[in-house]
């Protein structure tokens, strides 16, 4: 039984007073019988006062982003070696903005991908499509790339400590959501590739979430598909009731 994982990406939002506040929200309302996991994932400046505010709880932390090398002359990055200082649990890599907006690479998220399993992190990779690649048919193909490219040289062992996240990129801050049956089909292709990949028992253990306009009038729906192990949400996680709406759901 796969334990579905809620995490809140509040991207380049929220003040230090803000984000602290929110983490203790969350933290204060969240039900000791969650039947989900829960980590909310701060800009990189409030992570040590995230952890801070929710250590000790069920709340885990998480970064939005990391660099591949262990440390260097490398301006402005950070190492995974610094988040698991700071008290981060997960890491997000190859997020649709990143990719798209940023000219991230399916190698630049290996990369990082392998770094992060090696210092312990538990990476949250994201594959998903662009509308105009849906609209050619192209799902399937683009799923397929971001996943081989993105977890090439990573073995079925580490695999179980990957989360994959399918954020079809016409989704994400659109208001538009995929329906549960086109989330779960994609889900489901995912799984598969899984198998392919590696064996079906990796593929049953692999936790697969759903991102893109996550709300909670539509997060019961989506997480009741049976390949939908949980949600990453962007907007819906800077307000407390709302997430937790998302966790109750799960």
């Amino acid at each position: 039984m796969r334990t579905p994982l809620i995490a809140g990406n509040w991207k380049m939002n929220l003040h230090r007073p803000e984000a602290v506040a929110l983490a203790e929200a969350i933290r204060d309302g969240l039900k000791k019988d969650a039947q989900a996991e829960v980590a909310v994932c701060p800009p990189s400046v409030y992570l040590d006062g995230v952890a801070q505010a929710v250590r000790g709880s069920a709340v885990a932390v998480g970064a939005q982003n990391m660099y591949h090398e262990a440390n260097g002359a490398f301006t402005g990055e950070l190492s995974a070696s610094m988040l698991k200082d700071v008290g981060c649990k997960y890491v997000i890599l190859g997020h649709s903005e990143r990719r798209h907006i940023l000219g991230e690479t399916n190698q630049d998220v290996n990369r990082k991908l392998l770094a992060a399993l090696a210092a312990g992190l538990s990476p949250i990779v994201c594959v998903g499509e662009t509308l105009a690649q849906r609209e050619a048919g192209q799902t399937a193909d683009v799923v397929w790339e971001q996943f081989f490219g993105s977890l090439a040289g990573v073995s079925a062992e580490q695999a179980t400590q990957v989360v994959l996240a399918y954020e079809p990129v016409w989704a994400i801050g659109t208001g538009k959501t995929a329906t549960p049956e086109q989330a779960e089909a994609v889900h489901a292709d995912l799984r598969k590739i899984l198998e392919v990949r590696y064996n079906s028992q990796t593929a049953q253990a692999v936790r697969i979430q759903y991102g893109g306009s996550v709300k909670p009038d539509n997060a019961a729906e989506l997480l009741s598909q049976p390949n939908i192990d949980g949600a990453l949400v962007g907007g819906a996680s800077l307000k407390a009731e709302q997430f937790l709406a998302i966790v109750a759901a799960a």
